[in-house]
């Protein structure tokens, strides 16, 4: 089981979202307790964060120790044309 973190900023851009949003995200984040086995997450190759995690329109880019098993929330973002 891992323990799952937010920075602040990533904390900051999920509560500007609607809260149907929040809500979807929030739960998509809970599925990353039982990381290495998610569905929706995608090692990053050449990206300041380590991993993504795909919500709906929404992204959210964290970083993983498997040694520790902690998942640091870092950003969370609206997919768009220019979102990589």
């Amino acid at each position: 089981m891992n323990t799952i973190k937010w920075t602040q900023k990533a904390a900051k851009q999920l509560r500007k979202l609607d809260r149907q949003h929040q809500v979807a995200v929030r739960d998509g984040v809970s599925t990353l307790a039982a990381m290495p086995d998610c569905l929706s997450v995608k090692a990053l190759t050449d990206h300041e964060h380590g991993y993504r995690l795909r919500v709906g329109n929404y992204r959210v880019l964290f970083n993983w120790d498997g040694a520790i098993r902690v998942v640091e929330i870092e950003e969370v973002r609206k997919r768009n044309e220019r979102t990589y």
